[in-house]
Parts: C-alpha cells; sequence; structure tokens
C-alpha cells in the first residue's frame, strides 16, 4: 500500500503535503452520509463532472469530492453532538503536535492560491509568530475544517482496521519516510531540511539536495523525486523524537501494516 497522506504536486503520495496527515480524498462519502452529515444528493454522480472510466482526472475528481467534504464539515460544526464535538476537540488535542501546522499550512496554501509556500507573504512564510497568530485568525473556519477532515479519517481508518484484523487482512503500508519540500513539515521546521534554508523558490539552484531514484529498467535517466534530505549530525537529536511520531502515528494511523 502506498502512503496514504494527501497528495501534492503531480499527486503523487511521495509528493505529500504533510508525512503524518491522511488524505482527505479517500474519506467515504457514504459513510458521512450514514452519519447524516451528507444529504444522498451530495453523492449523486448524474450532478458530478463526467468522469473517465479508464483513469483518473484528479481535477474533476478533488472538486466534487472537497465540496462534500466542505457541506459535512459545515454541518458536524453546525449540528453534531457534544459527545461529538468533544471527541473532536481530544482529537486535535492528541494530534496537536502536528496537527496545528498541517491546517494552517493547508489554509494558508488555498488562501495563496495553491503556490508552494516559499512564494507566500514574508512574514507568513517565514513563520513570523504575529503573522502565525493573525493568519490563524483569519482562517480560523479553514483551519477547524482541515482538522475536522482528519478526525473523520482516522475514526474511519480505525473502522477499516479492525476490519481487516477481524478478517485475518493484512496490507504492507509505505511510510514516507523522505519529506516534499513543499510540505507542513518542512515549512514548520526549516531546521531540519537543508533544501530550503536560502532557497527563495522551490526548484531553484540553491535548493540543491534533492532525492533523486537511478536508472533503472523503467527509465535510463535519474527519476527526481523532488524529496528533501535531512541535515545529519547536527540534528539528528531534534529529528529523532518526529520520526519517533512518525513510526508511532504508524502503529494505527495512515501508513501501518494491518
Amino acid at each position: 500500500m502506498l502512503p496514504l497522506n494527501p497528495t501534492g504536486y503531480g499527486d503523487s503520495p511521495y509528493q505529500c503535503f504533510s508525512a503524518f496527515a491522511g488524505n482527505p480524498l479517500l474519506l467515504s462519502l457514504e459513510r458521512l452520509r450514514d452519519q447524516g452529515l451528507l444529504q444522498s444528493s451530495d453523492l449523486n454522480l448524474a450532478q458530478s463532472p463526467a468522469f473517465p472510466e479508464d483513469f483518473v482526472d484528479y481535477g474533476p475528481v478533488i472538486e466534487f469530492r472537497m465540496g462534500a467534504l466542505r457541506r459535512a464539515a459545515q454541518v458536524f460544526f453546525a449540528d453534531g453532538s457534544r459527545a461529538d464535538h468533544a471527541e473532536f476537540d481530544h482529537f486535535c488535542e492528541r494530534a496537536g503536535s502536528w496537527l496545528d501546522d498541517y491546517a494552517l499550512f493547508m489554509a494558508c496554501k488555498d488562501a495563496h492560491h495553491g503556490t508552494t509556500w516559499t512564494l507566500w507573504d514574508a512574514q507568513i512564510r517565514k513563520r513570523d509568530a504575529h503573522a502565525v497568530n493573525e493568519w490563524s485568525r483569519k482562517l480560523a473556519p479553514e483551519l477547524k475544517a482541515y482538522k475536522y477532515w482528519q478526525f473523520e479519517f482516522f475514526q474511519q481508518w480505525e473502522h477499516l482496521k479492525i476490519y481487516c484484523q477481524q478478517r485475518g487482512i493484512r496490507f504492507m503500508g509505505d511510510v514516507p519516510i523522505y519529506v516534499a519540500h513543499d510540505s507542513a513539515d518542512v515549512w514548520a521546521h526549516p531546521d531540519l531540511s537543508i533544501s530550503t534554508i536560502r532557497a527563495a523558490r522551490p526548484w531553484s539552484p540553491a535548493c540543491h539536495r534533492i532525492i533523486s531514484a537511478p536508472p533503472d529498467s523503467f527509465g535510463e535517466s535519474d527519476l527526481s523525486l523532488g524529496l528533501t534530505r535531512r541535515q545529519r549530525i547536527q540534528v539528528v537529536d531534534r529529528s529523532l523524537p518526529r520520526c519517533a511520531r512518525v513510526f508511532r502515528y504508524g502503529q494505527t494511523r495512515p501508513f501501518p501494516r494491518l
């Protein structure tokens, strides 16, 4: 199983916006409907674009599914029970070490029309404390929505995990060891990545340490994965706690062996 994190550039599972978050596009809309968060009409493909049958046209799919997910978030926060809201708050607290940065990163990316974070307004790009507070306040509804989708993702993942364990089904999953340059992880922790310290643009010559795959039977040239290498020695002590959180999440979260 490929990483189930939110895909970024090229819709690739190895170009993810977070090494911790799950991809909200994988959420079951039918389950949200059964929870009363969506109407059957929200799932009516007759009202959606004509999706091709022989390949995935990600643009229309993302537009259709994200529209439904926004409606589900609105219903949850407007009509959800006190118990559901308490469970959501508990999830946000438990996942706060990565969730707050991820939600703000995604909301800011939307506000900047999807551009990479190195092209954002200078203060939020540098994570100036005042700018972080101001953007968090300004984008508060969007932050709640991104956190809610993670809340639902991990709930659905737990249900799937239990379903598979009860039937003896096991998957071997990938762990996102390498971190994409355009990600909440690099934006929030530039000190742990050597690719963005001086880079003004994500793929500029200054961004010179990018992971590539060597030539193989599938291609005669190197394949640039656009993934950043971690600093060694100097940051290993600071990197290990985050690596530990990745693997700890991997026991029950988006990239385990079931």
